[in-house]
This record gives structure tokens, sequence and C-alpha cells, in this order.
């Protein structure tokens, strides 16, 4: 882990942006070593790197020892203001992580507030750059032509699952979540910022994000933190949108009431329930999950909200409380990440952990990792993944692979 800010000498200065001068996020978020965290609720847009933080979640609270020695100079107030951390952290438990203090951070909360917080060494000026330049982009030519190969075969892929399917009938997982990789290399390097534009208009619900190059457009909100205020809202059960409301009825209906659906979902929603109770003074989980629509697929998700005991774990310390959720690995989830490392195939990387912020108060918000890609100059990784339990069939699992897929394949080909 990085040393605390009393030895690193930061400072921190966050000024109100008067009206109609807020550059454009996603240009600031998706440019070169751009971060990124876009919701309706609060946008950060970070550029630059005042401090590189390394180290695995689990020491949490020196991150949050680290923002909070940090003397700042904070005009405007609330969350998300002053410093804060952006980035992302990976599946696994390597020390692999992409957090960072950004030395520029463009935001805008729901009310229509914005503001800039600069970070520098104590006398040291600030970044000169003007609004103007960190929402300035390379003009290059986007790419024209695209090749898509999926690393595992459809039959290999799908044999996976079956022999997974073996490993939940004999009693040794109760849910395992396998994940596809699928590469898509273009004549001409990817531009991000475009990337999350059009992702931005086709998955306007989700969580926009941006880590270096890691980018994607979440559903799936893993922990926010407010005060004593904690919220999440795991999902798992799919099934696609036709466009014609009475069939989508039809199906999200079907999948209310499929066995399998709700298995999945009720042992993604109990492990996360079960992590939170030990440090709320109240926790409200509904009985029965609800539907999450989105362009092209229908989520079942339940939202989680609780009241923290006190003193409240900070957000990060909840992150690497939850993380990872059967969501995204299985149940029991040691076990089922233990048979991913054997049977998968490929390495995560930041696929599947968690994405977002936190700032000095220990707010933040952070998302899974998904409907994602990892993508560096002219070639794109994506991943998808499915909850394979002791009904789930190959087949149907493989077109579900399909169907995620399809959220950053919209964003990124463009022939």
């Amino acid at each position: 882990m990085t040393s605390t800010a009393t030895t690193t000498g930061l400072v921190a200065r966050t000024v109100a942006l008067p009206p109609g001068t807020e550059p454009d996020l996603l240009a600031v978020g998706g440019g070169p070593g751009g971060f990124l965290w876009h919701t309706e609720e609060l946008a950060l847009a970070g550029r630059g790197v005042a401090l590189r933080i390394d180290g695995p979640v689990e020491q949490a609270e020196r991150i949050l020892d680290l923002l909070a020695t940090i003397p700042a100079d904070d005009q405007v107030g609330g969350p998300g203001c002053g410093p804060v951390v952006l980035g992302a952290l990976p599946f696994d438990d390597r020390p692999a992580t992409r957090l960072v203090i950004p030395a520029s951070v463009v935001a805008r909360a729901a009310d229509g507030r914005s503001w800039l917080t600069t970070v520098a060494r104590s006398g040291v000026a600030p970044t000169t750059l003007g609004l103007a330049e960190l929402s300035a982009l390379p003009a290059i030519a986007p790419p024209d032509r695209f090749s898509l190969v999926s690393v595992r075969s459809h039959a290999e892929w799908s044999k996976l699952v079956e022999e997974a399917v073996g490993v939940v009938r004999a009693g040794r997982l109760a849910k395992v979540v396998l994940a596809r990789e699928v590469l898509v290399e273009a004549n001409r390097p990817f531009v991000p910022a475009d990337v999350l534009r059009r992702l931005h208009a086709l998955y306007p619900s989700c969580m926009l994000f941006s880590a270096e190059g890691f980018l994607g457009a979440s559903p799936e909100l893993l922990v926010s933190r407010r005060g004593r205020q904690v919220r999440s809202q795991p999902l798992a059960g799919t099934v696609a949108r036709s466009g014609d409301p009475r069939a989508d009825q039809r199906l999200t209906e079907a999948m209310m009431s499929s066995a399998k659906e709700r298995e999945e979902h009720r042992l993604v929603v109990d492990e996360v329930a079960a992590r939170l109770r030990p440090i709320c003074d109240r926790l409200d989980v509904p009985d029965s999950p609800s539907i999450v629509p989105l362009r092209n697929v229908s989520h079942l998700g339940t939202p989680i909200a609780g009241w923290l005991t006190s003193p409240a774990p900070t957000a990060l310390e909840l992150v690497a409380r939850l993380h990872p959720t059967p969501a995204v690995a299985g149940s029991p989830t040691g076990a089922a990440a233990a048979y991913l490392k054997v049977v998968e195939g490929f390495d995560r990387g930041h696929y599947g952990g968690p994405v977002g912020w936190m700032d000095a108060r220990g707010d933040g918000d952070w998302a899974l990792g998904i409907r994602c890609a990892e993508v560096v100059a002219d070639t794109a990784r994506l991943f998808a993944g499915v909850g394979v339990v002791a009904d789930s069939d190959p087949d149907a699992e493989l077109a579900e692979t399909q169907l995620k897929l399809q959220a950053l394949l919209a964003a990124l080909v463009r022939p």
C-alpha cells in the first residue's frame, strides 16, 4: 500500500463551477488515462494521477486515512467533493488495482451543481489545465473494420457448462458463474470516449465507468454508502427483451415463476444480506425480487437498504466485505472461485471486480465490473458470465452470454 498522505504531501482544492462551464465529462473520463463514474445521481470524471494506490482492498481503512489526511479547501461540500479515489479492483485477490487519486476531477450532482477538484503536492501549483483542455480529445479517426473471435468455441464452452452442472448436482457447489471471453480487433485504435457516449445512450440507467481502458455500463450496484446509509442491488436471473411490451411481460412473468432463475437469485441475495447484517442496526430485504429492465435484457433484482452500525464502515471496507458475491463467482464463493481458476481458462483481470469511487468521508459507490471491455489500442477483450445451477441448460446459458455481450458489441463495433 502506498504510504500515507502525510508523507506524500498532497493538498486538494474544490471550487464550484459556474453554470454552463462544465466540460464534457465523458470526454474527460474517456480520454487518455481517464477515470469515470457516471450516474444520474453523481458523475465524477478524473484526469491525471496525483497518487496511485496499490495493495489489496482489505487494506481499505488505510485508503481512507490517506484521503482524510490530505488538507482540503472544499468550497462546495457533499458526497464526491474533495479528494477522491476512483478506479477498479481485480476480480481475485491480487494487488493489481487501478485505484488513483486523480490530479483533476470534474463532477456533477443530481441537483445540477458542478465542481472541479485539483490535487497537487504542497507548495506546487495544481494542474494548469483549463476545463476545455481537460475534455480535449486527440483528433483520430475511429475504426471502421472489425474482426470478432470467441476465444473458446461454442462447443467447448457449452461443455464447460455441462461439466459445471455435474459439479452442482454432485453437491460440490450450489452455483458457479462461468464467463466467456471474446476478442474484437479493429483496423485503428478504439476511441474510449466515443464508446462511452454510445453506452450512455444505449443504457442510460446503468452505472457508466472507465478506468484506464477498462470500461463498461454496469447494471449491478455492489454497494453504496452515504454516512450510515447503505444500499445494494444484487442481480441474478436474465431474460431477453423483444421490444413488444406484451411479449416482454410474458417473458418476465416466466422468469419470475422459474424455479431455476429464482434459486439463482436467492443464493446471491441471501449471501449479500448475510454479510451486511452483522454490521447493520437495520437491514431491509424484500421477500421477492423485482424486474430490472434494460435495453436488450431484463434481470431479477432485489434492492437491499440498511442503517450501518456506528462507526460506519467505509465504502471500500464494505466492498472488501461483500466481494466476490455469488453474482460473479458462485456459492459457496470460496469454492466457486477456486473452481473457476481451474476450469475457466483465462485471466478475468478486472472483469467481475468492483469499480467505483470513495471520498474522504468514506462515502462512495461501487458497481460490479460487468457488461465491460478491456480496451487497449485496437483490441478489446469482452466478457460475459452466467450463473450455472443444477437445472442449467448449456445452450440457454450460451445464448445468455450472447445477449450480454451485445451491450458492448453495440458500442464498440460501428461498421
